[in-house]
């Protein structure tokens, strides 16, 4: 593991201390420490508005990264030095945007996904389920709790997603005896964890973690995919167990993707991506497909249109009405 700066340490103290999330703070790191690099080393307190904004520029003229990748750039800069140094960066900067066109999400057909998870594990194969049957983002599906799950209803609900936004999303009949199987396994996992006298019990934000002091050593709090081994909160270092990573899920899904005939760059992401193109392609309204991703806009959903409108779902071909 690469060894950080006492500098970069206490920003990751500082970020873990108000909460938030662990990738978060990965990537503000990531950027902070990449334009702490760029400029010879130099400490963000002597530096302002113009190292900012000559960063930004090189990013894109030599980094070619995309709107959405300079956007989080910013992002982690603006905190930097609001959070951290204590004085504001101005808010006209004048730097290059990034006008590199957002690629077309890759989308599977329904017997591609059917194919690819015919090759995961069995817990891998719920995680996959959960994102092609419910849309859900590869974080949210490894942060899920056992309460989440509406048997019920059969619907799950997700909380402090993309943007800190809780939404409900559709659960398939399909994988309700699955995940009442994960639920007994993670009862299990707390039987034996709450014969360890280090136990602290599973992670709580910090408001419930007071209004409900028992609750983080309750079933209905533990994450539905637990980690395998126990491990020091890196906030508190209480010993706790932790959900999947989600590289862990990027990794199963690269090794059963080599096990098919797929041919398409297929990430985890991908599930949720064919998952809102054949809710569309099904008939389902677009505001009904935007509820289900939780996006903010209408707009970043369109993207599935655009997706169905090609090929043999938009024009036709003109070599097809000469045979």
């Amino acid at each position: 593991m690469k060894t950080r700066s006492p500098f970069l340490n206490s920003i990751a103290d500082y970020m873990l201390s108000r909460h938030y999330s662990l990738r978060t703070v990965e990537t503000y790191l990531k950027w902070i420490s990449s334009y702490i690099h760029f400029h010879g080393k130099r400490h963000p307190a002597s530096m302002g508005d113009s190292e900012v904004t000559n960063y930004l520029d090189h990013i894109v003229l030599q980094g070619n990264v995309s709107p959405r990748t300079q956007a989080t750039a910013l992002n982690a800069l603006v905190f930097l030095y609001k959070h951290i140094i204590k004085n504001e960066l101005s808010l006209n900067l004048d730097f290059v945007r990034s006008k590199k066109q957002s690629k077309l999400p890759v989308v599977m057909t329904p017997d591609e996904v059917k194919q690819l998870m015919s090759h995961l594990s069995k817990r891998y194969y719920l995680i996959a389920g959960l994102m092609y049957g419910s849309g859900l983002r590869v974080m949210e599906a490894v942060q899920l709790r056992a309460k989440d799950i509406d048997f019920d209803y059969k619907c799950i609900q997700v909380w402090n997603g993309k943007g800190n936004k809780h939404r409900i999303v559709t659960l398939a009949t399909e994988l309700i005896p699955l995940l009442r199987n994960q639920i007994m396994q993670v009862e299990e996992y707390l039987k034996l964890d709450l014969q360890n006298e280090q136990y602290a019990g599973v992670w709580m934000p910090n408001a419930l973690a007071r209004k409900y002091p028992s609750a983080n050593k309750s079933l209905a709090w533990q994450y539905l995919f637990p980690s395998f081994k126990l491990s020091a909160d890196p906030e508190t270092g209480e010993v706790r167990r932790h959900h999947f990573h989600h590289t862990c899920v990027r990794k199963a899904v690269k090794k059963a993707l080599k096990q098919t005939n797929i041919t398409k760059l297929i990430t985890p992401h991908t599930f949720r991506h064919s998952f809102a193109t054949h809710l569309l392609q099904s008939g389902a309204d677009i505001r009904t497909v935007q509820a289900q991703l939780g996006h903010s806009d209408v707009k970043t959903t369109q993207i599935y249109t655009h997706v169905l409108q090609q090929g043999a779902n938009g024009v036709v071909s003109p070599l097809s009405k000469i045979f």
